[in-house]
């Protein structure tokens, strides 16, 4: 059996575990480790699978390691900072959410990677996915330790309920979209500088339009179910558009991946790389 099938099932019996424990015992202090496997497991697992499709032997345990805990640190409190100063409730607000975070995820991978020697796109995608799954599993960890906490006091029932949630759709979300960026970013990148191509530019803003559309499509059927008049379209057009936006992504990551070691892009300018 290979290492991410036995982290992850090793991983989800230990998360059923403690989700057992703590409904029996209702012992607050096994909190934070259902937390932690449940935000955890899915991102773990994720990028211990890529680690084994990389490309050169640049891409170290010990880079993998870097970029998942440190870029997905980095990436959260760039996001926390620029969102609480730079938003504010509008119809845009998602949109600028989308172009926030995937820039603040972006910034962090050009910068823990900034001294490879070749930065092939195959890596980069590896990289960047790592860095996105990062993000998420700290993501994750917060919103799970806030579901905890309603009006009729502490749910367990609810912290369960999101992290299976969150555990289900981690593979299409934020890894998924900095593997987009990382590939694109690192096709036209060499030695001593990364490329700031047109292709970047475009693929930046169409992630984030798939970002919005992720975090706002609730909001969206709900204005659309309410116009039709029909409860029941809610979760028929809240699943498909999150299915529709998966796919998106998913298909627009197989053509990266594909077109990864044989497109040479024409780069607008360079970024010299200090060491």
């Amino acid at each position: 059996m290979t290492l991410w099938r036995r982290v992850f099932l090793t991983g989800f019996a230990l998360w059923l575990l403690t989700v057992v424990v703590t409904f029996v015992t209702g012992n607050p202090n096994l909190i934070p480790t259902l937390v932690l496997l449940g935000s955890f497991l899915v991102p773990v697992t994720f990028v211990l699978w890529a680690y084994t499709r990389r490309h050169s032997g640049e891409v170290t345990a010990e880079l993998l390691f870097s970029t998942f805990v440190t870029g997905g640190v980095l990436g959260v409190l760039a996001a926390s900072l620029l969102e609480t100063y730079l938003l504010h409730p509008n119809p845009l607000f998602f949109l600028g959410v989308g172009l926030i975070e995937e820039a603040a995820k972006l910034a962090a991978l050009a910068f823990l990677c900034r001294r490879l020697q070749h930065k092939f796109a195959v890596d980069g995608v590896i990289l960047g996915a790592a860095v996105g799954f990062g993000f998420a599993a700290f993501e994750s960890a917060g919103y799970a330790f806030t579901a905890l906490f309603t009006q009729q006091g502490l749910s367990l029932m609810t912290l369960v309920e999101t992290e299976l949630l969150r555990g289900v759709l981690a593979p299409v979300g934020h890894g998924l979209w900095t593997a987009i960026l990382g590939g694109v970013l690192f096709s036209a990148s060499g030695q001593r500088h990364f490329a700031l191509t047109g292709r970047l530019l475009v693929s930046y803003l169409g992630v984030s339009v798939l970002h919005a559309l992720w975090d706002g499509w609730q909001s969206i059927a709900q204005v659309i179910t309410d116009i039709e008049g029909d409860p029941h379209l809610f979760t028929l057009l809240s699943w498909g558009g999150l299915i529709g936006v998966s796919l998106i992504g998913i298909a627009w990551l197989l053509v990266v991946r594909r077109r990864a070691d044989r497109e040479v892009a024409v780069p607008m300018w360079r970024v010299p790389i200090r060491y």
